[in-house]
Formats: C-alpha cells, structure tokens, sequence
C-alpha cells in the first residue's frame, strides 16, 4: 500500500507539473508577443525557460525540503534524459542535421556551462555565492541571446519558430491567469511530486539521488519531450535540438543557481559516473556544431541504449 500511495503522488505530481508548464508557457508566449519579442527571442529565451519550469519547481521544492539529493539529481537526471532519450528518439523518427548557426553557437556555452557545473560539484555542495556565479552567467548568456538573434533574423531556426509561434491571444487577463495558475500548479505538483519520491525510494531501499535522477528527471523532462517530439515529426530539426540544448542550459544556469541561492545544495548521494555520464552525452553533441553533420538513426539508438546501460548500472548500485 505505500508503493501505491508513493507511485499515486508521483503521478499527480507530474499530472499538475505537466498542466501547469503548459499553462505558464502558453501564458508567457502570448505575453511575450504582445511584449513585442519577435518568435525567435521568444523561441530561444521563453520557450527554453518554461519547458524547464517543472525542474526548477521540483528542485527548489526539494532543496527546501533538505532533499538535496533529489534537486541535483533532478537537474543530472534531466540534462542526460533530454540528449539520450529526447534527441535519441527524435533521431529515430527524422536523421538530426543542424543547420542553424545560432543553435550550432550554443552548443560550446552548454559545454563551458558542464564544465563549470562539474567543477562545483566536486565537493557534492553548492552554495550561494556559487549559486549566484550561476545565475549571472544566465543573464550573460540571454544577453547574448538576444543580440544573436537580432543580428541574425534571417536564421533557419527563425523561420521555424515563426512557423510555430502565431500570434498572441484574444485576452490579457486569459494569458495572466494561465501564468499565475501554471505557477501554482507547479508548485502543488512540485510537493506532490518530491513527497511521493522520498516516500518511493525509502520504501524500495534506494537512495533519493536515484529516484531524483530517473523518475523525476524523466517525469519533469516531459514538456521538453513533446515540444521536440512535434517538432521531428515536422522536419524542424533546429527546434528539437535547441530545445535541449536551452533546457540543458537553463537547467544548470538558472535551476542550479536559483536553489543554490534560495538554500545551498548538498548533492547526498550524486556519484562521479552521474556526472561523467552528463559530460560524455553533452559531449556527443560537439559534431551538432559542424555544420552538415546529422544524427542517424543508428546514433539515436545507440544514445537510447547507452542511456539504457546507465539505469541499469543505477538501479543495481543504488
């Protein structure tokens, strides 16, 4: 009966987490427009943020909780979901090629944003100063977002997200209330979520850093699974890839350096091969910035069977 009542809040967590990212992105978007931010900038900045939402309320929940293990592992977890499985599916259903020079650009922020991220959490703790240094490379990095994308308007990945993001909606008050409700959707899912979680792995004898680095980090990396899974479908290669490639960044810049701020982080539980499993699969994505590479078929595969080895090797260990 507590495996059920775990796995039951779990589920509703992610079922409020995943409306609620809905409803905050949708909200934001039309906002956003009515802001004047052409569909590029929205693209780049609003899209990568709200597909992160549900990581960054599950990990501050967490941190609050004294659950460290869970909000790092979160943030581990969902970078390695959102390459092996998110581009490795999408592989699957359409070959990988990048021909946007603005997502090709981001590729070696996300490396250099790995590496500072690894290096902080050799000690397995982040804190606020830390957490601060984090979030002021965010700004540096929507800074040069931004200007990228005003310098480049003629982009592949602009057409792609113009094709996307139409037009705002008919009502004000409509996109304030689905942010303000998505915002607190998040947050009761967020609770639901880390509660079922720690019930769960105490019940099955497992470390949190697991639960928080498979269930949850799969759960949470949903909004970003879908909006790329449409994009495959649609031959918009550059959107599927910068969505990862802005969540990633979103999640180790602003997830990391806001929880860190908000309480310093003890990452209970977080192994080195957590962290050498992140760096290899974000290093798989240095051919992405050549230009004419692709992603096959037979590489997505292999990035769902690596990602596939690694939970294996979890669940045995943990």
């Amino acid at each position: 009966m507590e495996h059920l009542a775990s796995i039951g809040f779990l589920l509703a967590g992610l079922a409020l987490l995943y409306i609620g990212a809905e409803g905050l992105l949708g909200g934001s978007i039309s906002l956003a427009l009515r802001s004047g931010l052409s569909p590029l900038i929205i693209g780049l900045t609003v899209v990568a943020f709200g597909t992160s939402a549900p990581e960054l309320f599950v990990s501050t929940r967490a941190t609050l909780a004294d659950q460290g293990g869970i909000a790092i592992g979160n943030i581990v977890g969902s970078n390695c979901f959102n390459i092996a499985i998110i581009l490795g599916v999408c592989a699957l259903i359409s070959p990988i090629q990048v021909s946007s020079r603005l997502i090709r650009q981001d590729i070696p922020v996300l490396l250099a944003a790995t590496l500072l991220f690894v290096i902080m959490l050799l000690d397995r703790y982040v804190g606020r100063v830390e957490g601060a240094i984090l979030l002021t490379s965010l700004f540096a990095y929507l800074g040069l977002t931004v200007w990228l994308a005003l310098h480049h308007r003629e982009d592949p990945v602009a057409t792609e997200y113009g094709d996307e993001i139409k037009a705002p909606s008919k009502s004000l008050l409509r996109d304030l209330a689905w942010i303000v409700g998505g915002i607190l959707l998040l947050m009761f899912g967020a609770d639901l979520m880390v509660r079922g979680a720690v019930q769960l792995a105490r019940a099955m004898g497992i470390s949190e850093v697991v639960i928080g680095l498979t269930l949850i980090a799969g759960g949470t990396g949903l909004p970003e699974l879908a909006t790329s899974l449409v994009a495959a479908r649609k031959k918009q290669a550059d959107i599927a890839v910068g969505n990862v490639v802005g969540s990633n960044l979103f999640n180790l810049l602003c997830i990391t350096g806001v929880t860190a701020t908000v309480r310093p982080i003890t990452a209970v539980g977080l192994s080195n091969l957590d962290l050498i499993v992140m760096s290899a699969l974000t290093f798989l994505m240095v051919p992405l910035m050549i230009s004419g590479k692709t992603i096959s078929r037979r590489e997505g595969f292999l990035l769902f069977a690596l990602y596939s080895v690694y939970l294996f090797v979890l669940f045995r260990v943990g």
